[in-house]
């Protein structure tokens, strides 16, 4: 029961990240139908986070007073809504405001929903990443949906992308009913006996923050990296992918090692990787494996953050799942304009090279963790009892 409790709640998690994954898949279909350049399609992916990055953590301090559970649903609803007005928006401004909204939606859903997977995973860093797994899922089924379909019938077929977000939110009220019959899927959280540790969440925000700038970097770009088209979609379908074997693999090399040891290996692994990506000629099939190598390395501590920070801030596990999902990922976002930018002032190549030294510093800011000392599963569970 457990375990279809966390499939049903990665499923859904998957129906709303394709809605993050959607907008770089739009994104060549925007500058194909309409013109726009590299800093205008940057700045549609700074809508989708822009947002994102100051709203979440909110929501998440908001969880952690109050009962919220119809924030599940509704954010899901809403992130599916955006995306799909934004094919059919009149003009750059109520495009961007599409995607903006899409971005609010995505920014409500996660820290209530990464508190109610943590509940059901009682604590295992295996089933929270398959729950980041299917968040994974998301991103790489995107270009997978978004492509063909916008192939077929251009950005007037994007009012057909709010179908998932209402399966999404019709199987996770699924999990939410069952849970609240048990008494466990409401109400603010009861202080822990755990000491918060605010300077170590600080370090690990940075880390995530160094992470994100990469991720949102290739993930906007190493399409038109590759000429965009089939070959544009495949890249970002590796790079989605991959993420899904980082994912499972996080999880299962925490249960062996830890979290931290796995996240310094990760990410020292991560240098040579996205240096790849831009050092190999993109018309080889080695740029694949580089996008594939960095995809995975940059994946595998992704679910261990969650756990992590809430593990340093055990009174503020709603803010914990707010800052590690919103804030500190979304800051990539606020970042793709000056890779934008650069793009147009140099080239492709040269942006996305600027992106080699952020792993190299989430490496040296993560040999400064240590692992923090874990809750019993028991007081996981009861915690929101």
């Amino acid at each position: 029961m457990k375990v279809n409790r966390i499939a049903i709640l990665a499923a859904g998690h998957a129906c709303v990240d394709v809605y993050q994954g959607a907008v770089p898949a739009l994104v060549p279909f925007l500058v194909m139908e309409r013109g726009y350049g590299y800093v205008a399609a940057s700045g549609v992916v700074l809508a989708a986070t822009l947002l994102s990055s100051v709203v979440q953590p909110v929501f998440g301090a908001l969880t952690d007073r109050w009962r919220m559970p119809w924030l599940i649903p509704v954010s899901m609803t809403t992130a599916g809504l955006g995306v799909a007005l934004s094919g059919v928006a009149g003009s750059y401004a109520l495009t961007w405001l599409a995607v903006a909204l899409s971005g609010l939606g995505v920014a409500a859903y996660h820290p209530e929903s990464a508190r109610l997977a943590r509940i059901a995973s009682e604590g295992s860093h295996v089933r929270m990443s398959w729950f980041s797994l299917g968040g994974t899922l998301g991103f790489a089924s995107a270009p997978v949906i978004v492509t063909p379909l916008l192939s077929a019938g251009g950005l007037g077929a994007s009012p057909y992308l709010v179908v998932p977000a209402v399966a999404g939110a019709l199987l996770t009220l699924v999990v939410m009913r069952s849970l609240a019959g048990r008494g466990r899927a409401g109400g603010a959280s009861a202080p822990s006996t755990g000491r918060d540790d605010w300077p170590a969440f600080a370090r690990l925000s940075l880390v995530i923050v160094f992470r994100s700038v990469v991720y949102v970097g290739l993930s906007a770009f190493v399409a038109l990296y590759l000429g965009g088209g089939a070959a544009g979609a495949v890249a970002l379908f590796v790079l989605f992918a991959g993420g899904a074997v980082g994912t499972v693999l996080g999880g299962r090399l925490a249960a062996r090692w830890g979290r931290v040891r796995t996240m310094r290996l990760s990410y020292a692994a991560a240098i040579p990787a996205v240096a790849g990506v831009v050092l190999v000629p993109g018309s080889g099939p080695w740029v694949y494996v580089f996008v594939a190598a960095a995809s995975i390395t940059l994946y595998a501590p992704f679910s261990l953050h969650v756990t992590l920070g809430q593990d340093f801030l055990p009174r503020r596990v709603g803010t914990a799942s707010g800052v590690t999902l919103g804030l500190a990922v979304s800051v990539g976002g606020l970042v793709s304009p000056l890779v934008g930018a650069v793009a147009e002032a140099a080239t492709l190549r040269v942006a996305l090279a600027c992106l080699v030294p952020f792993p190299v510093l989430a490496w040296l800011l993560a040999r400064t963790l240590t692992e923090p000392a874990q809750p019993d599963p028991a007081e996981v569970g009861a915690r929101r009892g």
